[in-house]
């Protein structure tokens, strides 16, 4: 399986999608993309015909405003034709620009109203445990999302529930809508913060597929949260790191450009 091969695929897919519908989000998503290949190709168990599979495990992109991310990550995995990116927040679609889950299959959650998917992946999680399933919830929140007081409602409870069947992901890109992250509201320390919440905290690059996986992979007591320190805009070189690709979405020159830096 050729991974690096795959995140391409799905970073030609988002920009697409963007550029042919006038989105923001592009940086918001591209960041995410390593994550999501090795969750839905490595470590998920989960049925691309089968979307509703009892035992599967599930994921939740809290950070519902980089919906093009999970969409393409899913038709590449083959949960829906491909085709169906082309109706990607565009009028008569069925992709709406924040997450939906009755437009497709393999969306478990609608999400976009930033700070309510640890509290709902919490809630499943819990669910799993009282019908003694053995399957796994995944929440990824964006490091800007950690301003709404609710995540840190669910940091808080989760560890008292022993979901050691629930894993958060924070897209530590840096940057969010306003500015820097940092500047915004600083979140350090992030780790000493969470490890007094009393979770199972790992850090690791977020672009690095095999810290990736074995973060996924290690076996925990209590809830486990994974710092993923990533680069907004990743993959294309004009849209590292900028700011403005938070809102901004790839014209035409942009595209092909974007898109030669990818083959």
């Amino acid at each position: 399986m050729d991974l690096v091969q795959i995140s391409k695929n799905i970073r030609k897919s988002i920009l697409q999608m963007n550029s042919r519908s006038f989105a923001s989000h592009s940086g918001t998503a591209l960041s995410t993309v390593d994550i999501l290949v090795i969750l839905y190709f490595k470590i998920m168990n989960i049925d691309e015909k089968n979307s509703l599979l009892k035992n599967r495990d599930k994921f939740i992109l809290s950070k519902g405003h980089g919906s093009s991310a999970l969409y393409a990550t899913l038709a590449e995995k083959g949960f829906f034709d491909k085709k169906l990116l082309d109706g990607f927040y565009i009028d008569g679609g069925l992709l709406p620009g924040h997450l939906d889950k009755e437009a497709v299959p393999g969306v478990e959650v609608s999400s976009g109203s930033l700070g309510h998917g640890l509290s709902i992946g919490l809630g499943m999680a819990i669910a799993n445990k009282v019908d003694k399933l053995d399957n796994h919830v995944y929440v990824m929140c964006g490091d800007g999302e950690l301003n709404e007081g609710s995540v840190w409602e669910a940091i808080m409870f989760a560890p008292h529930q022993q979901l050691n069947n629930l894993t958060l992901i924070i897209d530590y890109n840096k940057l969010q809508g306003y500015g820097k992250t940092n500047e915004v509201i600083n979140l350090e320390p992030l780790n000493e913060k969470l490890k007094a919440f009393n979770w199972d905290v790992i850090e690791i690059d977020g672009h690095n597929f095999e810290e990736i996986e074995e973060a996924l992979l290690r076996k925990n007591s209590k809830p486990k949260v994974i710092i993923a320190h990533t680069i907004k805009g990743k993959g294309i070189s004009f849209m590292e790191n900028e700011f403005l690709w938070h809102y901004k979405s790839p014209n035409k020159e942009e595209l092909i450009q974007a898109l030669k830096e990818l083959k």
